[in-house]
């Protein structure tokens, strides 16, 4: 689960400036919110491919730190905060939307929830309407590569806009054979993604079972 930035690629907009999209990853308390909404058993990350995917390339979340996001909005600009609209869960998980609400207007970041019907969430995200944040995650299988194409590459599925060189990047590792050195690539793609803040990372999403006397499983 990650927060998208869709307005980013707006060089109106103030996520457009990397210091606002940095200050959101100091803002948010990712141990916290895996608390309230999966009683911690998921664990937070920098990434927004899994650990466990194929050339993942495996980032720490950065720690929690509102005064350090504080300075970063006040470098871009933005001391005493700006008005960020509103913010639209990918439901039903409105937990951790609610938490992401609640640390970003503590640091000045002004924004609402907004909730959506699942279906409408998903067509409006597919044919990329949702406008300024959201929240939104990924539980298809694959490796690093897959998660890339959907919403790094800027021709991807689910991506609102991209950069010419991770593009480059990852045509070149598509056609390389060699699986050390498309590891490599993959790995540089990740590690620009993660210098220039493309996204909001959270937790990697864990579903909890429970098991009845009786047999019968639940989701929760």
């Amino acid at each position: 689960m990650w927060l998208e930035f869709a307005d980013q690629w707006d060089p109106k907009s103030p996520w457009h400036d990397q210091r606002v999209r940095l200050a959101f990853n100091y803002a948010v308390d990712r141990a916290a919110i895996s608390e309230a909404a999966c009683l911690g058993f998921c664990p937070p990350t920098g990434s927004i491919i899994p650990r466990p995917m194929d050339f993942a390339w495996p980032v720490e979340p950065l720690p929690y730190n509102p005064d350090k996001a504080k300075q970063l909005l006040a470098e871009a600009g933005y001391p005493n905060g700006f008005e960020a609209g509103e913010l639209t869960p990918i439901p039903p998980f409105f937990i951790p939307a609610e938490a992401l609400v609640n640390y970003l207007n503590a640091i000045g970041i002004r924004v609402k929830m907004r909730p959506m019907e699942r279906a409408a969430f998903y067509a409006a995200w597919k044919e990329k309407k949702l406008r300024g944040l959201f929240t939104t995650g990924a539980g298809g299988s694959g490796n690093a590569a897959t998660r890339i194409e959907a919403f790094v590459y800027s021709k991807g599925a689910y991506a609102y806009g991209g950069y010419p060189d991770i593009d480059a990047l990852f045509q070149q590792q598509a056609a390389e054979r060699d699986s050390a050195k498309r590891e490599a690539l993959l790995h540089r793609i990740q590690q620009l993604m993660v210098e220039r803040v493309m996204f909001g990372t959270i937790y990697e999403f864990r579903a909890l079972m429970g098991v009845g006397p009786k047999g019968r499983r639940a989701w929760h």
